[in-house]
């Protein structure tokens, strides 16, 4: 799969990192801008205040599936339901919102746990197969929460308790299971 990632920083070259080792060809657009035409996916992972900026020096955006795995550290903008809802108005194609209820600090041990933690994702149909897909390619065990209206903004809302916790123990994975599953 041809993945653009905009984005440099932990997540996004963290993913870039993890997908290359899985096989997919990779391109990373920085602060400098660049072309996401011949992208089969398009993932945001840039901070959630500068997304119009960061959308704004790309070209080749033009309905591409896209993966959202920023998260709202400012006060809320109501002018779209969710980030990803933001990103989706400028992309244009099928969204979904992942990867970002995961640490970037802690990718390097994803595989060596002892139980598939998972990753919580939301997404429209047309992009939930490859979400899906990108998630198992580095080793999490995806867990839909919804479509993309409403289930981004309980992502996004849920950064907080995030962020709580790991204020607690750090950095942390979660594993969701029905009972005797786990």
């Amino acid at each position: 799969m041809n993945i653009t990632i905009i984005g440099r920083g932990r997540v996004g070259g963290g993913l870039a990192r993890m997908w290359q080792k899985a096989g997919h060809q990779v391109t990373t657009i920085g602060r400098e801008g660049g072309d996401a035409s011949g992208a089969d996916v398009v993932v945001v992972s840039v901070p959630g205040n500068v997304i119009t900026e960061a959308l704004s020096t790309v070209t080749g955006l033009d309905g591409q599936v896209t993966i959202d795995t920023t998260n709202l550290y400012t006060e809320r903008d109501e002018t779209f339901p969710s980030l990803s809802h933001r990103i989706k108005a400028v992309v244009g194609g099928p969204t979904a919102k992942s990867f970002s209820t995961v640490f970037a600090s802690a990718y390097d041990d994803i595989a060596t746990q002892r139980v598939t933690p998972s990753s919580l994702y939301a997404a429209e149909p047309g992009a939930k197969d490859i979400t899906e897909q990108l998630i198992r390619d580095v080793d999490l065990d995806p867990l839909y929460v919804g479509d993309l209206d409403p289930g981004a903004r309980l992502l996004e809302n849920s950064s907080a308790l995030t962020r709580a916790l790991a204020g607690q123990i750090g950095p942390f994975f979660y594993r969701y299971g029905r009972p005797g599953e786990l």
